[in-house]
C-alpha cells in the first residue's frame, strides 16, 4: 500500500488543530484485503462522526463548538444577557444577539474550522475505502461517509454561502477557491440521492441510515429557495413522506421524552449526537443557563454559570396550558427536597426566576435581583439528579416532530392545508387544534416546538424574518443572513477573500 503524509499547507485553511500532521496514513484498503480489515474500516468512520461532539462546545468549555450558539444566540428565542461583569466576555454574546459580528468573532471562526474538519475526515475515509467499493459493506460505508460529508457542507452553505468545495483528501488543493452556494447545493443533492440505494434502512440514531439521509434531503429542499433561488416545496414534502413512510419513527406521548437523560431509544429521534458525561462529553448547555444556586435543585456536583435565558417575547408565545412550558424554570425555585431557595448574591432574597429581562446589558444601575434572576431558564433537556458539567442526553439533529412540521410547511407553501400535521404536535402539547394554519402560525409553532434545538436562525431566514428588529436588536440588512469567512482563513488563503 502506498503511504501518504498530510500536508500542513493543504490543511492550513481548515485549521484542523486536532489532526497530527506527522501521522502516517494509508490511502486505501485493497479490495482483496477488505474482509480482514472490516473492523479497521468501521473504526475509520469514528472521527467523521466524532466531529459532532464539538457542535455545542469545543472541548474546553469555552464556547468554541459554536454551531449551536450561531443558530440560537442570533435568533429571537434566546439570549445571553450581560449580568454586570458576568457574561460580558468581550461583548461576543452581544455581537451575536445584535447581529454586529465580524470576521474575527469567535463563534464564526471556530464553526468554520469545525465543519471543514468533518469534511476532511469524511474525504479521508472515502478515498481509503474506495478501492474496495465492490464489496457491499464497503459501498454502504462509502455512501454513509458521502452523506456525512454532505451534512457538513450543508452546514457550510447554510452559514457561509459560497465556500470551497473539496471532495478529495490526498489531492486536496493547497489554496482552494470558493464555489457558489448554488453549485454546492446541486452537488449535495446529486451526491446524496445517488447514494441513497446503498444506505441501510437502519434503526441506529448515531450513524447514517435512510432516515437521516431523507431528513437531510428534506432540509436541503425546504431551504432550496435560500440556497439556489428556486423553491422546491414538493420535493421537500416528498422526502418528509419518505421519513414518515419508513415506519421507524413516531411522536413520544410526553413532550419531554425525546430529551431525557436515557433517550437513545426514543422513537422520535432520527439522528443524534450521542453525548455521554464520561465518554462523549461537551454537552453543557445546562451549565450556561441555570443559576448558581440551581446546583441545589438538581443536587449537581458543581455550580452552574447563570447565563442564557429565553427571551420574554418567545416565552409568552406558549399558552398557560401548553405542556411545553415544562421546558422552562420560572417563579420560586426549590432545592431537591422542596425547600425554598435563596440567593446569597442578592442579599439572601428568595430565588425567583422572572421571565422579564430588563436589558441585554445589565450594569451596576440594575438591582442584584434583576441581574441575577431575570429570564426563564431552560431545562428542555433533563438535568438528572447529581448532574456534572456534562450531560448524557443525546442531542437530536433530526427529530420526527420537525419532519411533521416541515411537511406542514411544504404543504402550506403549495396552497394545501397542513393543519393535520401541526395539530399532531399541538395535541401532544395539550393545546387546542388550529384551523387554517398559515405561514405565520406555522413559524410560531416551530418556535415553540423546536426551541433550543438550533433550528431558529435557519427558520427565520427562510420565512424572511431574520432581518427584522426584535428585543435589543435593530433591523439589519440581508448580508447578515450569512456569516463572513474568518479573517484567519482569508489570511492563510487569499482566494477565500474574493
Amino acid at each position: 500500500m502506498k503511504k501518504i503524509f498530510i500536508s500542513a499547507a493543504i490543511l492550513l485553511f481548515l485549521s484542523i488543530s486536532c489532526t497530527k500532521l506527522d501521522d502516517e496514513i494509508f490511502d486505501n484498503i485493497p479490495a482483496d484485503k477488505y474482509p480482514e480489515n472490516d473492523i479497521q474500516a468501521k473504526l475509520m468512520v469514528v472521527p467523521t462522526y466524532g466531529v459532532l461532539q464539538y457542535m455545542l462546545d469545543d472541548g474546553n468549555n469555552n464556547d468554541g463548538g459554536c454551531w449551536w450558539y450561531a443558530q440560537e444566540v442570533t435568533s429571537d428565542e434566546m439570549t445571553a444577557p450581560t449580568r454586570k461583569t458576568d457574561w460580558d466576555d468581550g461583548g461576543k454574546w452581544r455581537a451575536l444577539h445584535k447581529h454586529t459580528w465580524d470576521k474575527n468573532t469567535e463563534t464564526i471562526n471556530r464553526m468554520w474550522a469545525l465543519f471543514y474538519r468533518g469534511v476532511v475526515e469524511a474525504n479521508d475515509v472515502i478515498e481509503y475505502l474506495m478501492p474496495g467499493a465492490g464489496n457491499p459493506d464497503v459501498a454502504a460505508t462509502i455512501a454513509q461517509m458521502k452523506t456525512m460529508r454532505a451534512y457538513y457542507y450543508y452546514l457550510l452553505i447554510d452559514n457561509y454561502g459560497d465556500v470551497p468545495y473539496v471532495t478529495s483528501f490526498a489531492n486536496a488543493p493547497v489554496m482552494p477557491v470558493k464555489e457558489t452556494r448554488l453549485n454546492i447545493y446541486n452537488s449535495l443533492i446529486e451526491d446524496i440521492e445517488k447514494n441513497l440505494p446503498l444506505i441501510p434502512t437502519a434503526t441506529s440514531k448515531t450513524t447514517v441510515g435512510k432516515g437521516m439521509a431523507f431528513s437531510l434531503l428534506a432540509k436541503l429542499y425546504l431551504n432550496a429557495e435560500v440556497y439556489s433561488g428556486t423553491a422546491q416545496w414538493a420535493k421537500a414534502e416528498a422526502y418528509c413522506d419518505s421519513v414518515i413512510n419508513l415506519g421507524l419513527y413516531s411522536l413520544e406521548s410526553d413532550v419531554l421524552a425525546p430529551f431525557i437523560t436515557v433517550n437513545e431509544n426514543s422513537p422520535e429521534n432520527i439522528f443524534t449526537i450521542p453525548f455521554d458525561e464520561d465518554n462523549f462529553q461537551h454537552f453543557n448547555l445546562h451549565m450556561r443557563t441555570l443559576h448558581y444556586t440551581s446546583q441545589l435543585t438538581f443536587a449537581m456536583t458543581l455550580k452552574p454559570w447563570n447565563g442564557f435565558a429565553v427571551m420574554e417575547a418567545h416565552f409568552n408565545t406558549y399558552d398557560d396550558i401548553d405542556k411545553r412550558q415544562s421546558y422552562f424554570l420560572v417563579g420560586q425555585q426549590y432545592d431537591i427536597n422542596g425547600v425554598e431557595l435563596h440567593d446569597d448574591g442578592a442579599g439572601g432574597a428568595l430565588l425567583v426566576f422572572d421571565p422579564h429581562i430588563p436589558a441585554l446589558q445589565m450594569d451596576a444601575s440594575f438591582t442584584d435581583v434583576e441581574v441575577r434572576m431575570s429570564g426563564a431558564r431552560i431545562v428542555k433537556f433533563e438535568v438528572k439528579r447529581g448532574a456534572t458539567i456534562d450531560l448524557s442526553n443525546d442531542y437530536p439533529i433530526f427529530r420526527y416532530a420537525d419532519i411533521l412540521l416541515m411537511k406542514a410547511e411544504a404543504m402550506i407553501r403549495q396552497g394545501q392545508n397542513g393543519d393535520f400535521y401541526v395539530n399532531e404536535i399541538r395535541s401532544r402539547a395539550g393545546v387546542p387544534d388550529l384551523s387554517g394554519v398559515n405561514l405565520d402560525m406555522l413559524l410560531e409553532e416551530r418556535g415553540r416546538e423546536m426551541f433550543w434545538e438550533a433550528h431558529r436562525r435557519q427558520d427565520l431566514i427562510r420565512f424572511g424574518e431574520y432581518n427584522k428588529a426584535w428585543w435589543e436588536k435593530p433591523a439589519t440588512l440581508p448580508d447578515r443572513n450569512i456569516f463572513p469567512i474568518p479573517q484567519w482563513a482569508i489570511d492563510a488563503n487569499p482566494n477565500l477573500g474574493n
